[in-house]
């Protein structure tokens, strides 16, 4: 019989069809990918795919910006459902009713928001690069939107104050301050190393902080044998396969992000069988999301 991932890899020749994973959607969902990265790897990618149909497994914030960058090229989602929390805590009347509060200051927003926010913003950032965004920006003063952790770490990291919209993602949220004690006492020779999306006071605790990829390549460099891992679960798979002969724990248990699991391999599968789930940018918002979006990505060549 045969199997599903050969099934997606016939349909996938025949559709001519790139497969791209965020590191926290499932192992297998990661394995049958072409490319696998965070939201700045993959952004990139988005501009120089060769392919006639992408398939987007992540949230749908990133199924936008990958079809803000490739206008007329297909964008399938296996699940239209995979959205981001986050994302949806701040609306365009929210935003534009803060920058008229705010005139002629600079809105720098973390990729994880949608497209309609995208559209309101000077230039996007990812956690890869926010801090490199934002010190361009000089001594501009900026609003930060959605991620108030995101936008304190910047802060700290820069010495410079910034406006922070209230948002938070829920998964790195339940990260605690305990679950770090707790981690290091059961591992005393485990490094911590965190997302800049969880709370300062987990960030404080953490040996390095670092986006999906930055924790990635910190691991990969470094000559610790155990590690304790303060970000979305999904990443330790990617991290077990890289370092077969390393050990790495979850910080917490809890921080399993529910929409990043909904891609599954059935799905990508019906997702290209039926050619469904496309997802479109309006042409008038497209136009204007993606000038910050490529601006970031002149900033972060």
């Amino acid at each position: 019989m045969e199997t599903i991932e050969r099934k997606i890899k016939t349909l996938q020749a025949e559709r001519r069809a790139v497969i791209m994973a965020h590191n926290y959607t499932r192992g297998e969902v990661q394995d049958i990918a072409d490319y696998v990265g965070d939201s700045l790897e993959l952004a990139r990618l988005a501009t120089r795919v060769e392919a006639e149909v992408i398939v987007f497994c992540g949230v749908h914030f990133m199924a936008e910006t990958a079809a803000i960058l490739n206008p007329g090229l297909p964008v399938l989602m296996p699940d239209l459902h995979a959205g981001c929390p986050m994302a949806n805590m701040i609306t365009p009347k929210e935003l534009i009713v803060w920058k008229a509060e705010h005139p002629d200051v600079m809105v720098v927003a973390y990729v994880n928001s949608t497209a309609d926010i995208k559209a309101e913003v000077d230039v996007c950032c990812t956690s890869a690069n926010a801090v490199e965004v934002v010190r361009s920006l000089g001594d501009a003063e900026v609003l930060f939107v959605p991620d108030q952790y995101l936008g304190h770490y910047v802060q700290t990291q820069l010495g410079k104050k910034l406006h922070l919209w209230p948002g938070y993602c829920p998964t790195h949220r339940r990260i605690l301050e305990k679950d770090i004690d707790e981690s290091r006492t059961a591992h005393p020779d485990a490094l911590v190393v965190v997302h800049p999306e969880c709370t300062p006071q987990v960030i404080q605790q953490a040996d390095h902080v670092g986006s999906t990829s930055g924790i990635l390549r910190f691991c990969n460099q470094s000559s610790a044998e155990e590690f304790i891992i303060g970000t979305e679960i999904g990443l330790l798979h990617r991290l077990k396969r890289e370092n077969p002969d390393k050990i790495f724990y979850p910080a917490s248990e809890l921080a399993d992000c529910p929409d990043m699991k909904l891609a599954t391999l059935e799905k990508i599968y019906w997702s290209l069988r039926d050619m469904e789930y496309e997802v479109s940018v309006p042409e008038k918002i497209a136009l204007r999301a993606r000038r910050p979006i490529e601006r970031m990505l002149e900033i972060f060549a």
